[in-house]
């Protein structure tokens, strides 16, 4: 575990150069010398403004990048080295950079008739770069498909197969679109208020990446039709990890985090009750650590993160953090952040985002 992690800070710096290293403070810069990994996360400064944040895994900001307007999810290519955070729904704007260097970030505008749900994936080779986007007058599901050799022109579009795409990703080999349709509808006009509360249609899809085509939709049974499929990551196994949002009764205990194959029906994992009440009928992020069997999840709501056993479903750890927020692989578990401003062992002045991508290797080890 210590080598990995010493390799990952290393091909950060490798990565960054001389004139990288040369830009930095002393104290950002004494800061990844100690670095066992690095990650992005969106923040919001003291002063009300928006940027994307390197930081070290002890939660030492080394560097900002400006942002027009508030972040939510982030991608990574390994293949590239780089970074994109997407606005905030119903945001227009993505932003591309690459964080080990003082390039000129690459800002996209999503289409007219289309907003972006915050969150994206690169194709394994980084040529593609793929977005959760929304229909808005057609309440469709889209992702939207940006070539990253033509400065992320806009290149096509396949649809989600539902309602109100949030998270997704890529199979390994490229082949899979994974999408959580969260099922709710939404359309700029008003805002972010969700507009079919009484009628969902949560699901999870995979889709093929060369074509589009649907390959398995897996709609929630019927009880749980006001649970919302939001977020995805993947063990090293290919199988599916998935964290929902409930937007039934407060009372209610509804399944909050499962899996699945291609092939395979829908799991969920039998979470205990306290450890359900404590996560407040809310995950706000999820995450798996390949190397060493493990998933996490955190709860703003429930000012809380739970790491479970990805072999045996079983709770491991719950941890109170006040304003949960992002949550990513670490040498040991799992890096999470807040809104309050902590970052593992370090407060700073900034609320931290509601995503963290390790950017320096490759997060799926």
């Amino acid at each position: 575990m210590m080598q990995s992690a010493a390799i990952d800070r290393r091909s950060f710096v490798k990565a960054a150069g001389l004139g990288f290293l040369a830009a930095l403070a002393p104290k950002s810069l004494m800061a990844l010398e100690r670095a066992d990994a690095v990650y992005a996360s969106g923040i919001r400064a003291a002063d009300g403004s928006f940027a994307v944040a390197t930081v070290t895994e002890r939660g030492e900001i080394v560097d900002q990048v400006a942002l027009p307007a508030r972040a939510h999810g982030m991608a990574f290519s390994a293949a590239s080295g780089k970074t994109v955070a997407f606005a905030r729904r119903p945001g227009t704007y993505a932003m591309i950079f690459d964080p080990r260097n003082k390039g000129e970030p690459i800002v996209i505008s999503s289409r007219e008739d289309r907003h972006f749900y915050g969150h994206g994936a690169f194709s394994p080779d980084g040529r593609i770069l793929y977005a959760s986007e929304n229909d808005f007058d057609g309440n469709r599901g889209m992702i939207g498909l940006y070539d990253a050799s033509d400065r992320f022109r806009r290149i096509g579009e396949f649809e989600t197969y539902g309602i109100g795409p949030h998270d997704m990703t890529v199979s390994d080999d490229g082949r899979l679109l994974i999408v959580a349709n969260g099922g709710i509808e939404t359309h700029p006009d008003f805002g972010r208020t969700k507009l079919n509360l009484g009628a969902m249609q949560p699901s999870l899809v995979l889709i093929d990446a060369a074509t589009g085509a649907l390959i398995e939709k897996h709609v929630l049974p019927a009880e749980w039709s006001e649970l919302s499929t939001r977020h995805v990551d993947l063990d090293g196994n290919g199988r599916i990890w998935f964290a929902c949002q409930y937007e039934g009764h407060r009372r209610d205990l509804p399944p909050l985090v499962g899996h699945f194959a291609k092939g395979e029906d829908l799991s969920f994992v039998d979470l205990p009750e306290e450890t359900t009440r404590r996560l407040a009928n809310y995950v706000g992020a999820i995450a798996v650590n390949r190397r060493d069997g493990l998933v996490g999840v955190t709860s703003p709501k429930g000012g809380a993160s739970v790491t479970i056993d990805a072999r045996t479903g079983k709770v491991l750890a719950e941890t109170t953090v006040p304003d949960a927020a992002g949550i990513a692989p670490a040498r040991d578990g799992f890096a999470v952040s807040s809104y309050d401003g902590d970052f593992l062992s370090t407060r700073s002045d900034v609320a931290w985002d509601q995503h963290i991508v390790r950017i320096s290797q490759p997060a799926r080890e």
